[in-house]
């Protein structure tokens, strides 16, 4: 195995280039065996640092984002018993309603998935260089509502209509009091035309209405989320069983317990 000289090393260090000693050994044998033209063998170390760049800043999006690491396309259980339209997650897949800045609402019964797959969009948007946020509905509701308190409501919901994708998940549960019913409305007018979003709900977008203290916020709100939003139905049995731990049988057997890893502050999730 070819050693990279320290000098060579020291000054790839110094551009902030180090990371491309990872993979610059069995690059320069490849090259010695093609007899590779020296334009060509940098090109492919200098691919090499893109797509490791690429990989981490589309890891810090996610991180920021708040999205489940696990909950990706490739991961989806094709065996699931669940049923969808095909073409229409194609298409969402393209991510043209970025493009276009409309919406998705995922309805289903619980269990079915919905969180999984507006998750899986999600980190494809992010791979894509999209900035993502994933809040449960609640979650966004309480954070809003405690905002007001230290005079932060304004930036949190300046952040919240900002971003390029915000994913909101298990959206009316519940009745809303009448400051959650604005902060919604305001949301979805703010983000309407300019931003899309994902909601993911048991209820259908009709339901919605009486979740609202306000009837004519209601109609207001929900009339401009649906008519820009691609409707995403899933049915079928509960997909949670198939996230479930296993225990593999084929495994060594565990060692004795071991201390937490200590985890540096900034590399702790938001």
């Amino acid at each position: 195995m070819t050693i990279v000289d320290h000098e060579l090393l020291t000054a790839l260090k110094r551009l902030r280039l180090g990371r491309v000693a990872l993979t610059l050994p069995e690059r320069l044998v490849l090259a010695e065996k093609q007899s590779m033209p020296i334009e060509q063998l940098l090109l492919l170390v200098l691919t090499d640092e893109i797509s490791r760049r690429e990989a981490s800043a589309t890891d810090n999006r996610v991180r920021a984002a708040g999205l489940h690491p696990d909950m990706r396309l490739e991961s989806w259980d094709k065996s699931a018993k669940v049923s969808f339209d095909k073409r229409l997650l194609a298409t969402l897949t393209s991510l043209r309603f970025l493009e276009e800045h409309k919406h998705i609402v995922v309805l289903g019964s619980v269990g079915v998935g919905k969180t999984f797959l507006a998750s899986a969009l999600g980190h494809l948007a992010c791979k894509h260089g999209y900035g993502v946020r994933f809040l449960r509905a609640d979650t966004m509701l309480r954070t809003l509502r405690q905002s007001r308190l230290d005079n932060s409501r304004d930036a949190e919901m300046i952040a919240l209509t900002t971003v390029d994708l915000l994913i909101l998940d298990d959206f009316a549960l519940e009745a809303m009091t009448k400051e959650e019913s604005r902060d919604v409305y305001q949301l979805f007018l703010e983000r309407t035309g300019r931003g899309s979003m994902i909601i993911t709900s048991n209820r259908d977008t009709a339901e919605w209405l009486a979740m609202f203290d306000d009837v004519l916020l209601a109609q207001s709100a929900v009339d401009r989320f649906k008519n820009a939003a691609y409707d995403f139905v899933i049915e079928g049995e509960s997909y949670r069983p198939r996230l479930k731990p296993k225990l593999d049988a084929s495994a060594p057997e565990p060692s004795l317990a071991r201390d937490k890893t200590p985890v540096h502050p900034r590399k702790r999730r938001q």
